[in-house]
Formats: C-alpha cells, structure tokens, sequence
C-alpha cells in the first residue's frame, strides 16, 4: 500500500487537509490521537511518563498534566528528548498496526513531527500543508488564544519553513479558501491512485 506521510507546522491545516482526503474514502491514521490514547490512565504510555517524570506530571485525576508536560518539555532539551524516548516507539508501533489493518489504495499517515523526527524513510511520499509564517501565527493565535512569545517557542522547536518544503514530494498551500483546498486534495488524490497503479504498490 501507498503510504503518504503528511505532515506540517502548527496551525498549517493539517486537520482539514486529513478530512478532505477522507471524504474520498483514504485511511486517515493519526499520530496525534494515537498519542492521545498511549497517555490514557492505564495505557502503557502514562505509566512510563509517570515513571520516568513522576507523579507530579500527573494532575489530580491521575491524567497526564498536558500544560505542565508541554511547559517542562519546550523550557528543557533533555526532558523534551526524554518524553520522545517513550512516547515515539509507541506510537510508531501503533501507527504499523493500523496501516496492516488497511484495504486501499493508499492511506494517509498524519505525523506532525514526521521530519523532526527523521521517520520519513517509513513513507512513500512526504506530503507538507505549507502556509506564509505570518499567517500561521495569525491563525495559531486565533485557534489557541497564545501569546506571540508561546507561538514562536513551539515554531523554532519545529522544521523550519525551508525543511519541510525540502523534504516534500508533495505540497498543499493553504493560504487561500477551502475550496482552493479541496482542488488540491483533489488532484493529489488521483495522483496518488495512478501512482500507486504504475509502481506496483496498490494490495
């Protein structure tokens, strides 16, 4: 099956972009809600985030204290590289599982720090949802309610701009309407039908 990584900065529409795919019917598996569901109370995840952290990353609930954890991760180096230590095996195991589970074409693998985290080489094609930096901070500061300061911290953490688009197959832009959108999913979706065709890749 063709694999199509697609992946982006915050607040560059990576959401929309997965929905309108699925809307044609492509497997959509997402890293964030794989993610989400490991640091469930209970799930192998939390417990290894409990243990190498403690407890005090845990709110009352005995839920992962996301603030806290992404305050601790952004202000360290160290504990950021410790959190992905855990987390990434873990979800790149997942995200392995559901792609076998799979019956098309080709599906979507939605990674957001698919190139941060150097796991390209486990896509056919890297797809970036690419928008001007002064728009995604709008957009991000519009969507979360975060100061420039915040915004910026989570942006240098990321691929910058120019990586991204480096490592690209493929780009969407997304500084137009959703219908510009739409055409582009459109047309990368047929691409990526005949491409799987001719090289052989299609179960």
């Amino acid at each position: 099956m063709l694999k199509i990584g697609l992946t982006g900065g915050i607040g560059s529409g990576k959401t929309t972009v997965a929905n309108l795919f699925q809307k044609r019917g492509t497997p959509i598996i997402d890293a964030d809600k794989i993610s989400h569901a490991l640091v469930e109370p209970g799930m192998p995840g939390l417990n290894q985030i409990a243990a190498s952290f403690g407890n005090k990353i845990l709110d009352s609930n005995g839920r992962l204290n996301r603030p806290k954890m992404r305050e601790l991760i952004y202000s360290s180096p160290d504990k950021k590289k410790l959190l992905e230590s855990i987390l990434h095996p873990l979800v790149y195991e997942a995200i392995d599982k559901e792609v076998c589970k799979q019956n098309t074409t080709y599906c979507i693998l939605s990674v957001p720090l698919l190139i941060e985290t150097e796991q390209c080489h486990r896509v056919d094609r890297v797809l970036v949802v690419d928008i001007p930096i002064k728009m995604q901070y709008a957009r991000v500061k519009a969507r979360d309610g975060l100061m420039e300061e915040e915004i910026e911290r989570i942006v240098s953490a990321q691929a910058s701009r120019d990586k991204k688009l480096a490592k690209a197959d493929d780009v969407i832009s997304n500084s137009s309407d959703i219908s510009s959108l739409d055409k582009q999913v459109e047309k990368l979706h047929n691409f990526y039908l005949d491409f799987s065709d001719n090289t052989g890749l299609k179960n």
